[in-house]
């Protein structure tokens, strides 16, 4: 089941975040071949976050899945998430950091 936590220091106050949800529960199904029936998505906004010695805009995202992380998978994942930020939250992907992790991969190597 993949998970994609965002914290954001945007106020969601007012902000349609059901588009967002959406999106990324879409973005994050097709791209790395899940149902979304299995895929969370987490968004918490107001979230004390400085970034360039400043608290413009910003964003943080973990991506957890068990299975289908490939580096061409990385690369989609963190544009679709960043276009998906860039327009509901004006955060620009230069202020967006993401972090991806395969489970599955962390088991390879605790076998070693």
């Amino acid at each position: 089941m993949p998970c994609v936590q965002i914290s954001t220091n945007v106020c969601l106050d007012g902000v349609d975040t059901d588009s967002i949800f959406s999106d990324a529960t879409k973005a994050v199904a097709q791209i790395i071949g899940r149902p979304e029936k299995f895929v969370m998505v987490i968004l918490k906004g107001s979230v004390g976050i400085s970034f360039e010695s400043n608290k413009e805009p910003a964003a943080f995202a973990e991506i957890i899945s068990m299975g289908g992380i490939t580096a061409e998978v990385k690369k989609k994942l963190i544009f679709q998430l960043g276009t998906i930020l860039l327009e509901k939250l004006s955060i620009p992907r230069t202020r967006f950091f993401v972090k991806v992790f395969d489970t599955t991969m962390a088991t390879k190597y605790a076998k070693l």
